[in-house]
């Protein structure tokens, strides 16, 4: 006789799983809110990256290539964030309006349970953040295509934030509109950076058609939502928010297109052991002082993920460095690099150590 189950009895014992599962989520975020009390006791921050290092590192352990890793790291970063989250919400801004690429990067980092403030400008997110009107903010400060943004490097001249953590996307533009035909978009419109990163497909496929630079993508979204003759190049999030229909999926020019995001604090988090740190250097105006600087860090092994220069207002010439190098400012190579660069440089500014962003997960794109 057969003993093989049937697809009711394996749905029943799917639903007796599921059950479960959730009993044992509801007592995960009790045991969340328990330790948030015994750190506010202590006065511990909230966030303890190496702790979650620790955890992501013990589930891939235990999980022996089972499950897809992929997924499994995103079903736990969204219980984490969550239990997180309820020891003390996280108010975070970002470039809107709703449904821009940077708040699908913050939503990747943060999870759906954070509270999320769209503003109009890089400019007031990092003011939300100085003046503590918001815990942190979401920046676009570089992509593998078009380079830096500077608008966002700019701004950290301006305002004091610490760097908190990094997020990177790999880039599927879309071309949508409300009825998904090509033939009814009279204009496409989107912000500066996909523009640029869909040039030669527009080019091609769509010569007559003019564009439209607006401030971001989200802002693209909800033009095309109002105006059945508008095309958008836009995220996902924004085609389930505003109820657009694809037109063309992945028109971007380039594959292996990448954006890095920044995550912006008061205060950067404790060590987790995957760390970057970040300055900000002005020179002496003295040949071989940009060498003099590289040679130090060389001295003490210190690997450097990226130097991006940036014109000092005001003074023609004169230029600031920003430096990322692998390692926290509590590693004593790193820390007695700052000190010396702190001595001998003209201008001098720790802007944080953060967790280095994981593998690239998600589909994203500048603003």
């Amino acid at each position: 006789m057969d003993n093989k189950p049937d697809i009711p009895q394996v749905r029943s014992r799917i639903d007796q799983i599921d059950d479960t599962i959730l009993e044992l989520l509801k007592e995960r975020l009790e045991c969340a809110k328990s330790i948030g009390l015994l750190k506010n006791e202590t006065n511990r921050a909230k966030w303890d990256p190496q702790r979650e290092l620790e955890i992501f590192e013990r589930l891939r352990r235990n999980n022996n290539d089972v499950f897809p890793y992929k997924a499994l790291h995103s079903i736990f970063h969204e219980i984490i964030t969550t239990c997180r989250l309820s020891q003390r919400k996280a108010t975070v801004a970002y470039l809107g309006p709703e449904a821009t690429f940077t708040h699908l990067a913050g939503v990747k980092y943060f999870g759906q349970t954070a509270e999320y403030r769209p503003l109009e400008s890089i400019a007031e997110v990092f003011e939300e953040v100085e003046k503590e009107r918001v815990e942190y903010g979401i920046i676009p400060v570089e992509n593998s295509i078009e380079g830096a943004v500077t608008y966002s490097l700019d701004a950290f001249l301006r305002y004091k934030v610490q760097i908190c953590g990094e997020i990177q996307l790999a880039i599927t533009h879309n071309l949508v509109c409300r009825s998904g035909n090509i033939e009814d978009i009279q204009t496409v419109a989107s912000h500066s950076q996909p523009l640029a990163q869909c040039r030669y497909w527009l080019r091609k496929n769509m010569p007559n058609i003019p564009t439209l630079e607006v401030f971001s993508t989200g802002a693209a979204g909800q033009m095309a939502a109002n105006n059945p003759n508008i095309g958008a190049i836009t995220s996902s999030l924004a085609i389930s928010t505003y109820n657009l229909q694809v037109v063309v999926r992945g028109i971007e020019d380039y594959q292996g297109n990448t954006t890095r995001f920044l995550v912006i604090g008061l205060k950067s988090p404790k060590k987790s052991g995957r760390d970057k740190t970040a300055i900000l250097i002005g020179l002496i105006n003295r040949p071989g002082a940009l060498n003099e600087i590289l040679t130090i860090l060389s001295a003490k092994n210190i690997d450097l993920a990226k130097i991006e220069s940036r014109p000092t207002k005001g003074k023609q010439w004169k230029y600031l460095f920003f430096l990322d190098m692998i390692g926290h400012i509590e590693d004593p190579a790193i820390h007695e690099a700052c000190h010396i660069l702190k001595q001998i440089c003209a201008y001098y500014e720790l802007l944080g150590s953060y967790p280095r962003a994981d593998d690239i997960e998600l589909n994203g794109s500048t603003p």
